[in-house]
């Protein structure tokens, strides 16, 4: 009987990825403060102890130290022991078998750093071939030719390591950043992408008539908010299966590369400008990385417009993820005697990490905006909750990979209309974001415009 008693709240996994993700960043900011403060500079000592991989040309070993010549093993170390530590300590939390987890992570990890090998070679760093797409893919191949060994399953929580590393993600997203650009950036991001959304998810249910409609979100979402980070909370509000998120994935990161690579020389063609060329990349390309790379395609001004518009747009998750659970409960499962849901239904559907997200957000942006020396703090804070961050993501693209068969992503490619429809949504995402950064960079705010290019 106790079998069937409803598993507690406070042991379920958006709750410990809360935990975990803020355990993280509040350790993160009590070592730069005990490190070094010394008025507008900050020294955080767990930086050094956190790292990734570096670059190589042609040997791969040469990734091994970074740009100073110092090794990044013992960095590397620590991160796989404090990672180990922090997902055991959620998995006894959450009271699950713990058991088998240590050997099955150190394989898990394994794969990651080999993510992150193939992601550092000069040439694939060039055209910005991130670790997501080599994680995902080494889990693929694994998952779809000697299939996934059961003694790997412990560490395979694909859900787990995002969650927690998009509750890191939060410090990094600063509110503060609505004001760099003003009615500008806040229109083309939050005007732009729900309407983005609302009409691509539309257009799957009316003229593709896509079965699925957690499909059809989880893409819409993927496509016109921020990539993965919001797919996830998408798919989390709307429980769509791990196979739908894995296509919405895959697609969105193999757009990704090609708008990255295309879209800066299609700017400069239409003679754009940098501000108003940022803007466009900021609201369309998915990947952070790669708005990053992309803008800086178009020099420092294109850099700092593009990044301000993805990282304006990125606080629109946690929006996103409680209007989905809204939507689904009550519309998309409603009972047939049309009774209306309770609030507690919507609550209980609503991705409850995306809070640690807001919050982590919100304190962030208090301290950075307390003057320069907190600026410092949480430049110096994030530098740990970033790597580790970027960590828990190659970790999670390894997971659904190692989740993901081909064979079962069958039934969702019938017609192409996945593929159908983000190539539709994309084009009006395109269009729609230029169209509101070329209306509020000419006609409504020219003198921003005109202030961001000097």
């Amino acid at each position: 009987m106790e079998e069937n008693r409803p598993r507690s709240p406070w042991l379920s996994e958006d709750v410990w990825s809360i935990w975990l993700g803020w355990t993280v960043l509040l350790v993160a900011l009590a070592a730069t403060l005990v490190g070094s403060m010394d008025g507008e500079k900050a020294i955080n000592p767990l930086a050094v102890r956190s790292t990734d991989l570096g670059s190589w040309v042609s040997n791969p070993l040469d990734a091994l130290v970074d740009k100073q010549g110092a090794s990044v093993v013992p960095g590397v170390a620590c991160v796989f022991i404090a990672l180990l530590a922090l997902f055991s300590t959620g998995l006894a939390g959450m009271r699950e078998r713990v058991r088998g987890f240590p050997l099955a992570f150190a394989a898990l990890f394994a794969l990651a750093i080999f993510a992150y090998f193939l992601a550092g070679q000069k040439v694939v760093k060039h055209l910005n071939l991130e670790y997501a797409l080599w994680a995902l893919t080494a889990g693929l191949l694994i998952s779809n030719t000697v299939g996934t060994p059961r003694w790997l399953q412990p560490a395979v929580r694909a859900e787990f390591y995002i969650k927690t590393g998009l509750v890191m993600f939060g410090a990094e997203v600063l509110f503060h950043l609505l004001l760099s650009l003003g009615p500008p950036g806040v229109f083309i991001a939050w005007v732009a992408t729900p309407t983005t959304l609302i009409l691509t998810y539309i257009f799957g249910q009316k003229v593709l008539k896509i079965e699925s409609k957690s499909l059809n979100m989880v893409i819409s979402a993927d496509m016109s908010v921020c990539g993965v980070s919001a797919a996830i909370a998408t798919a989390a509000a709307c429980k769509a299966k791990k196979e739908e998120l894995s296509l919405a994935i895959g697609i969105s990161l193999a757009f990704t590369v090609i708008m990255m690579v295309v879209m800066p020389p299609v700017i400069d063609w239409l003679e754009l400008g940098p501000v108003l060329g940022g803007a466009w990349i900021g609201g369309t390309i998915d990947s952070t990385g790669a708005v990053a790379a992309a803008g800086d395609a178009l020099g420092e001004t294109g850099l700092l417009v593009a990044t301000t518009v993805k990282m304006i747009q990125n606080i629109l998750i946690g929006a996103v993820a409680f209007g989905v659970a809204m939507y689904w409960v009550t519309c998309v499962e409603k009972s047939p005697d049309g009774a209306r849901p309770s609030l507690g239904e919507i609550w209980r559907r609503f991705p409850k990490f995306v809070l640690g997200f807001i919050a982590a957000s919100i304190l962030f942006s208090l301290i950075s905006t307390s003057g320069e020396a907190g600026k410092a703090l949480v430049g110096a804070a994030t530098a740990t909750s970033k790597t580790l961050r970027g960590w828990c993501f190659c970790l999670a693209f390894v997971s659904i990979g190692l989740e993901t068969n081909f064979r079962e992503l069958k039934q969702y490619l019938a017609g192409g209309k996945p593929l159908i429809l983000y190539l539709c949504g994309q084009t009006l995402n395109l269009a729609i974001t230029l169209a509101m950064a070329w209306l509020m960079f000419t006609k409504f705010y020219p003198d921003t415009a005109a202030a961001l290019a000097q």
